[in-house]
């Protein structure tokens, strides 16, 4: 297959030079608007020669497929992507030389009503035609890959059209395919009104399939449906042979788990129907995959209508991001598998956007959970221009006094009838300064930082405005300007007597602090003093009204939770006068948890490296070891193969949660990842010389997680750290790029350091490129285990 391939650059610029079009945006007449069959359109033309550098460049009004003398043109998924429609659309380029024949040939580009115009959003309220109602195309064929190179042929109203076998195409519903329907050519083009402004080239690496994943199991059910268990939760489509009469059917479902009684389950996709239909044309061995959309699942449910037999089925993961980048395996399975986890569900949810799941009737680029699962994503996967792109829409979509949607593309912004509201949240529109500041962490950007400040600057004046002060108070009702979510699923305890959670005033003061002060830092990183000052001025006002509205005067927070001290401490937001008072109801905040997790979306990614900040380790590692509900490992211990949506997802005698919200496959609590890699295997960029030019190495050591290795394959080159335990002593072997260098900081209690054979004093020490061995002595502390008696307090 042909890849695609990637425009110049400007000169010392980020983004490529404009591109003037020759060929038009034209609909298909064929077309009968959204949920109708797919069309194509089409035209023929005539080569005296082949010079091998011809190049196609390519877009749609939904998604699209081209093909040249009956060959398809790449092999990218889900083309032209997904972006803010109206404001960005992308194109691709193609080398397609080897395609063309002298002589006759024939171009065809088949079109579908993918995210363009397919349901968006749930429920009561869908949204269709969200941003345009006709499907269309754009493409010219040039003899040379030089934008003033001959024009061979390009899209015109002289092209013709017709329907397809995709009788049916949705992102939500899946796809209908009639064999049996040959295209053919039954109506004409029309040129649209079309702004070629909005053409980019694309930005991201494209969709990819992945390598197959074959059936585990299967097995047959009470209405003789076939059930297929492929193993992993993934977010793809299946392919499968087929053989059978003409008109037979092929109905296949899709689905997370099984219910308790092991009977296959999707009431948690809502109103996303999910599913496939293949009609069999009779012609010997039929291939099939779906063409315009894809499903979250690990269970296939397959019903045969009439003469067929199914000669095989997998499962095809597809992803924007198909390398793995980083690594972490330790002496406990379940750990181990946890990182697996969240590796899949990265995959599954970095498709094109980064979606919060893949199943169901959302789909969608949920800020909350990119803002805290960047810094994750970029260890494991090369995720610099996946989020750059989809940065880029976030500010795209921002609203003109500086609210950021709750999800991007959003798909509310032209249609807010029943979505009022849809942006503002803290915590959420925070994804605006701080999956840029991510990028600049790993990969040095310092360009995207520029190019994004302004929208950050707007974001956080907009937050400043909801209450006209450093004290943030969102409205609670839904649509309210500047409703915040909180810290979202954040667990309640048990019943009888339920735990405080953190109130949305002071969750969306400490993000109005956390990023402030962090616009203020970018801001003199680009060098706009004026920017930072002001920035500056604002942090220090949030600091101090926090620390009058929130911190009690013997240093407890008020609302006590985990959530609040973990953010509370990571950020530096209490006065050091009263840190040891807070550290005490910190950990307070854990007994009366019995030991367990009472975070959300946000709290979560900062728990752990709280408790190791205020100098228990021991406690960070009691927390997430846990093994029971809720916990990071119970999911791993209930089968889970990728990162729930709710901590509670399947009760432990396997009944299922309320499926009105309810997703197997979200990544937002595989966060915890970035811990294990920069916490305890210990390395992570230096924000002072970033992209890995300086490793700050600092380990956490878990005797219960020993032996534990890490790698990850930064800018920089290869990183490694990995550590064994034998008695007291610790060995700690690192690994440093070439043309980097390396920050040693070991925590005071661990004893006896050398450093290469030469003994050391604990002092932070600069080591060079290639490999180290440091071993010390360490002592874990004893640590209290909580008394998890039961008592009978079966209260209504």
């Amino acid at each position: 297959m042909l890849e695609s391939v990637a425009e110049k650059v400007a000169p010392g610029g980020e983004r490529p030079l404009p591109h003037v079009w020759a060929g038009q945006m034209i609909r298909p007449l064929s077309d009968g608007g959204v949920g109708t069959p797919a069309s194509f359109v089409a035209t023929d033309f005539v080569l005296d020669r082949v010079n091998g550098d011809e190049v196609l460049r390519i877009s749609a009004l939904g998604l699209y497929r081209a093909f040249i003398n009956g060959q398809r043109v790449g092999n990218d998924q889900l083309t032209p992507g997904w972006t803010s429609y109206d404001v960005r659309l992308s194109y691709q380029t193609y080398e397609v030389g080897q395609l063309l024949v002298p002589g006759a040939n024939r171009i065809e580009i088949w079109l579908a009503d993918g995210w363009l115009r397919s349901q968006m959003m749930w429920s009561e309220a869908p949204i269709f035609n969200t941003w345009g109602s006709e499907i269309a195309a754009i493409a010219e064929l040039r003899a040379g890959s030089g934008a003033d190179a001959p024009v061979i042929v390009s899209t015109d109203a002289t092209w013709e059209s017709g329907e397809l076998p995709i009788r049916k195409s949705g992102i939500y519903f899946g796809e209908i395919f009639d064999a049996r329907f040959k295209p053919h050519s039954t109506a004409g083009t029309a040129v649209i009104d079309f702004d070629m402004a909005r053409l980019i080239p694309h930005e991201t690496t494209p969709v990819r399939e992945l390598e197959p994943l074959e059936v585990v199991r299967q097995w047959s059910d009470a209405e003789e449906r076939t059930v297929y268990d492929f193993g992993q939760n993934a977010g793809g489509y299946v392919s499968f042979e087929v053989t059978g009469a003409p008109g037979a059917k092929v109905i296949v479902e899709h689905g997370e788990i099984l219910d308790k009684e092991g009977v296959f389950y999707n009431g948690n996709l809502r109103t996303a129907e999910a599913r496939l239909e293949y009609i069999l044309a009779g012609n010997g061995t039929e291939h099939y995959r779906p063409h315009f959309t894809f499903q979250g699942f690990r269970y296939a449910r397959v019903t045969i209508e009439g003469d067929a037999t199914l000669a095989s089925i997998r499962l095809i993961p597809i992803s924007s991001v198909t390398e793995v980048k980083a690594g972490f395996t330790s002496g406990n399975p379940l750990v181990n598998r946890l990182v697996l986890n969240t590796l899949w569900s990265q995959r599954a949810n970095f498709i094109e956007v980064p979606t919060d799941c893949p199943q169901r009737d959302e789909r969608l680029g949920w800020t909350g959970d990119a803002q805290v699962f960047a810094g994750t994503a970029c260890y494991l996967a090369d995720a610099h221009d996946f989020f750059r792109k989809w940065v880029r829409d976030v500010m795209a979509d921002q609203r003109p006094d500086g609210a950021v949607p709750h999800v991007v593309p959003d798909p509310t912004r032209l249609n807010p009838k029943d979505y009022p509201g849809f942006y503002g949240s803290t915590g959420w529109g925070d994804a605006i300064a701080i999956v840029p500041w991510q990028l600049y962490l790993h990969y040095g950007d310092a360009a995207f930082l520029k190019e994004a400040l302004p929208a950050m600057v707007k974001w956080v004046d907009f937050v400043w405005s909801i209450s006209d002060g450093p004290i943030v108070s969102p409205p609670r009702h839904w649509g309210g300007r500047g409703f915040s979510f909180g810290d979202w699923l954040q667990p309640s305890g048990p019943s009888a007597k339920p735990l405080p959670t953190i109130g949305d005033d002071a969750a969306a003061t400490i993000y109005l602090y956390i990023t402030s002060s962090l616009v203020a830092r970018i801001a003199r990183i680009v060098g706009d003093a004026d920017i930072a000052g002001r920035m500056e001025a604002k942090a220090a006002a949030v600091k101090a009204a926090f620390a009058s509205e929130f911190i009690t005067s013997s240093g407890r927070l008020c609302y006590d939770d985990q959530t609040s001290y973990a953010l509370a401490f990571l950020h530096d937001l209490i006065p050091a006068e009263k840190q040891e008072a807070a550290k005490a109801y910190f950990k307070a905040t854990i007994a009366r948890a019995d030991g367990r997790i009472g975070t959300g979306f946000i709290g979560t990614p900062a728990l752990l490296p709280a408790l190791v900040k205020i100098g228990e380790p021991g406690l960070a590692a009691d927390v997430f070891l846990q093994e029971e509900v809720p916990g990071w490992l119970y999911q791993v211990k209930m089968g889970a193969t990728t990162i729930w949506e709710r901590w509670d997802a399947i009760q432990a005698d396997g009944t299922i949660y309320n499926p009105q919200m309810n997703s197997y496959n979200h990544y937002a609590y595989g966060a915890v990842c970035q811990w294990l890699l920069e916490g305890v295997a210990g390395f992570r960029p230096d924000p002072e010389a970033p992209a890995f030019e300086t490793i700050i190495f600092e380990p956490t050591i878990v005797p219960e997680l020993a032996p534990v290795k890490a790698y990850h394959d930064s800018p920089a080159g290869p990183i490694r750290a990995e550590w064994t335990l034998d008695g007291e002593r610790v060995r700690y072997e690192i690994e440093i790029p070439r043309g980097s260098r390396g920050a040693l900081r070991l925590d005071r209690r661990y004893r006896n350091v050398a450093i290469d054979g030469e003994v050391g004093n604990g002092d932070d020490r600069l080591l060079g490129e290639g490999g180290h061995v440091i071993t010390f002595d360490y002592s874990a502390p004893p640590r209290e285990r909580p008394d998890t008696g039961h008592i009978n307090a079966r209260t209504p």
